[in-house]
């Protein structure tokens, strides 16, 4: 017991010292710079820790003071948790060090992902969201064997949606710490600052972000790339003219004019290889039109458009890291408003491929606008179409947040999205295309196709594919649903609350891939 309030005396005393040590260096900085560093679990020791590389030359420097530090302060750090020092080094007046678990674990067939770069994104996210608290402006970071999934965990945890708030948190530079993979470090930024554009895109309030305003975002920041980019920002007039009629009845009432928005990255303009297609549901915002949504959680509608923005937020990474591939990325892009203009249940619209579609509910919008979107996209004659949309209320159900559900025709495809979902943790999971939902969505009373399944709620998720199949011929096309992983509670720990812009990293990921697979 003696032994016991002596060390916690002792861990006090260090805490107290640390602070003022802290506070006294903050009247001789006015920028204010902290440092993340990692320790692994020491295998076989139950108190033990491993310092990485980096963190090792930093003890080394400060003669042993940090290992010193880790053993007297408490229980050794464990996977996810972190612990900051203050005063211990005069140009790092706070110093986090996290808890990266069992060092290489490496892929885990049961999780579907590699379990030592999930670990290195949470325990970097812990440690710069630490010092951000403190208002820490400036973070170096260890890359703790994985530059990459350091950069993404900093970048991805430190992002908050605080444009329209007078109070704004501290803003925090981060770069790499020592001499480690710069170059993996830039990469892990373009993947994380992709998704952090759509999550801006899918965060912000429907009336900032209507269909124009989101094609003119992406506009600006293709801007930089632009020796690269085509861009068609396509108006009414031209949606008409290409008998768009699925799309239009959609967006018509609303007072907002639609915009399908057209991106060519060429990234191998040399090549004569087909491009991959990415086409997003772009709904800005979703009341449910005449098929009105219950008022709770609709103001959530604004992100409707999640299939656009992580669609649209891949190509702008494609073209950051200039990726050798071609890339087609299409957003039909509306509101779905009720209004004396607005489709009623029961009314009949005639898709661009001439298909006749009963609309019973209009707030199965997306797989109408997707519709016409892929009927387009098959004129450039793709390598492989991947379709990005909030679908249905049912994927949520089925896979709640764990991962996004792909249904697809072709095994190479889903082994391509599910290899590229394994290296960035944010996870694919395939469900099924059988006949058996197709029978469901063409058994009509009044035309081709109705817009929801013979049962309603059942399957709904897997009828809504069925039903985007219709419009498909190509042999290489997948659907990923992502309604249950568009916002995050506390499920993905680097990822604050709010929405979530998944899965672009594995979109740009599965891209990669593209560009050196034959």
């Amino acid at each position: 017991m003696t032994m016991l309030l002596l060390r916690r005396a002792a861990q006090t005393a260090v805490r107290t010292n640390q602070r003022r040590s802290f506070c006294a260096s903050q009247t001789h900085l006015s920028d204010r710079k902290g440092l993340v560093l990692g320790v692994f679990e020491k295998e076989g020791e139950e108190d033990g820790l491993h310092l990485t590389e980096a963190a090792a030359g930093f003890d080394q420097t400060l003669s042993g003071k940090l290992s010193e530090l880790l053993k007297i302060s408490g229980p050794a750090l464990k996977q996810g948790k972190s612990r900051v020092f203050y005063g211990i080094h005069k140009d790092f007046p706070c110093v986090a060090v996290v808890g990266l678990g069992k060092n290489n674990e490496g892929v885990c067939g049961k999780e579907n992902w590699d379990t030592s770069k999930e670990n290195i994104r949470q325990a970097v996210s812990a440690g710069c969201r630490l010092l951000q608290d403190l208002e820490v402006n400036h973070v170096e970071v260890d890359a703790c064997g994985d530059a990459q999934s350091a950069a993404e965990g900093a970048a991805l945890g430190l992002f908050h949606y605080d444009q329209l708030k007078s109070k704004k948190k501290t803003k925090v530079t981060t770069q790499l710490h020592g001499s480690a993979d710069s170059a993996s470090w830039e990469k892990g930024v373009a993947y994380a600052e992709g998704q952090n554009l759509a999550r801006l895109l899918m965060e912000a309030p429907a009336n900032h972000i209507t269909p124009t305003a989101f094609a003119n975002t992406i506009e600006e920041k293709l801007g930089p790339h632009a020796e690269r980019v085509t861009i068609n920002k396509r108006s009414q007039s031209w949606i008409e003219e290409q008998q768009m009629g699925a799309f239009l009845s959609v967006s018509r009432g609303s007072e907002e004019p639609p915009v399908f928005l057209e991106l060519h990255y060429n990234g191998s303009p040399d090549s004569k290889q087909a491009p991959l297609l990415l086409v997003g549901k772009g709904i800005t915002f979703d009341s449910g039109g005449i098929s009105l949504k219950p008022s709770p959680s609709m103001d959530a509608m604004r992100a409707d458009m999640g299939g656009a923005a992580t669609v649209c937020a891949s190509i702008v990474t494609a073209a950051a890291l200039k990726l050798p591939v071609n890339i087609i990325g299409l957003a039909p892009l509306c509101e779905n408003m009720p209004s004396g203009k607005a489709t009623k249940p029961g009314d009949v619209v005639r898709a661009k491929n001439g298909k006749t579609i009963q609309v019973d509910n209009t707030d199965a919008e997306g797989r109408l606008v997707l519709a016409d979107a892929l009927c387009y996209g098959h004129t450039f004659n793709p390598r492989a179409i991947v379709n990005v949309a909030t679908l249905t209320g049912a994927m949520d159900v089925a896979l709640g947040s764990a991962a996004t559900g792909v249904f697809t025709n072709s095994d190479w495809l889903w082994e391509q999205l599910h290899k590229a979902s394994v290296v960035t943790g944010d996870r694919v999971w395939r469900m099924p295309l059988f006949q058996h939902y197709t029978r469901q969505v063409t058994d009509c009373q009044l035309a081709d196709l109705n817009n929801i399944g013979k049962y309603s709620r059942s399957g709904g998720a897997c009828t809504a594919a069925a039903f985007l199949r219709e419009f498909v011929t190509a042999p290489h096309w997948a659907h990923l649903d992502i309604a249950g992983v568009m916002s995050n509670k506390d499920e993905v720990p680097y990822l604050r609350k709010g929405m979530s812009g998944r899965p672009t990293r594995t979109l740009v990921e599965f891209a990669a891939g593209l560009a050196h697979d034959s």
